[in-house]
Order: structure tokens, then C-alpha cells, then sequence
């Protein structure tokens, strides 16, 4: 299942790999996020926490520090095994913005805060959102869990967070 989400600033050809997932221990419990970034032979590692969270705070969060750590307004293939979030960017959040952020229930859209921010950090880029099956052995979606239980032993439970950098092989 593949979705695009086009914006109108001009975005380099070659898209940025963006593999993002949340994990939680307990639902609310200690919560990671991670996110990978690769991009012409360089792939950049992103993870952080949260003590007292949901796996559906985790997940937007590690689309939306994915997205952030952009520096300028690209073309990225997303890959996230949430389909809260692929549902979400894709089919949900031009109803929620028209009816004011409420559901067609017309209850409050959960999680409002982070879904606002993931629309303003993905506005910029031209985004091709693309759902992979979690634990299916995708290499970038496996890093992607990785760093988001690393998030929850660094940060939610020690109050670490962190990233790193490196040259991968073409």
C-alpha cells in the first residue's frame, strides 16, 4: 500500500528513506520512539522515550522527530508498520482540520497535539507514505524497532536520549 502526500515546494529527486516505529512496554507505560534516516550512503539513527505513555504516542512521535531532523524540504519515502499513523496522515487528518480537529463522532481526535505538529513538520516535504508489516524482516523497519525499545530502556527508563550518524554501504 503505497499513498502520496504532495506538497508544493520544490524537493530534491532522490527521495530520503525514513523508517520510523514506537514501542511500548505496558499500554500506557515507559514508551520509545526510533527513526531512521538514510540518504545518499549516510544513515542517521534517532531514538527518545517517554515514561508514562501509548504505543500511539510513540509511533506519531517517531514519524514526527523523523520528519524534523530534515533540514530542508525533501522528498521522502516513509515507511512505518502503523497504520494509525498511515491512516491517519493520509485518509484522516483533512476531515479532522475541516470539523476542527473532532472525529466523525465529533469527539475530540486523541493524540491532537502530536497530529498537528506530524501536519507542520510534514508539510515542507513530498512525502510518499508506505505501510510495511511490523516483525516481517524489513532491515530498515527492524533498526527503526530497535531504536524504539532502545528509546524506552535509554529515556523512559534511565531519562537518556540520542542519535547517531554513519556511512553505510551503497
Amino acid at each position: 500500500n503505497r499513498v502520496r502526500s504532495c506538497a508544493s515546494r520544490k524537493t530534491m529527486t532522490a527521495p530520503v528513506e525514513l523508517w520510523t516505529d514506537g514501542a511500548c512496554r505496558g499500554n500506557p507505560g515507559p514508551g520509545g520512539w526510533g527513526a531512521v534516516l538514510r540518504y545518499g550512503g549516510r544513515e542517521k539513527h534517532l531514538w527518545g522515550g517517554a515514561p508514562d505513555t501509548t504505543n500511539n504516542r510513540m509511533e506519531l512521535t517517531g514519524a514526527l522527530e523523523g520528519l524534523r531532523a530534515l533540514q530542508r524540504p525533501v522528498a521522502v519515502r516513509l515507511h512505518t508498520d502503523s497504520v494509525y499513523v498511515l491512516k491517519g496522515m493520509t485518509e484522516w487528518v483533512a476531515g479532522w482540520e475541516k470539523r476542527g480537529w473532532r472525529t466523525a463522532a465529533k469527539k475530540p481526535v486523541l493524540n491532537v497535539d502530536l497530529w498537528q505538529a506530524l501536519v507542520a513538520a510534514a508539510e515542507p516535504h513530498r512525502i510518499e507514505w508506505v505501510w510495511v508489516k511490523g516483525h516481517s524482516g524489513d532491515p530498515g523497519n527492524e533498526l527503526a524497532d530497535a531504536l524504539a525499545n532502545r528509546g524506552v530502556d535509554a529515556f523512559a527508563l534511565l531519562g537518556q536520549t540520542g542519535q547517531d550518524e554513519a556511512v553505510v554501504s551503497a
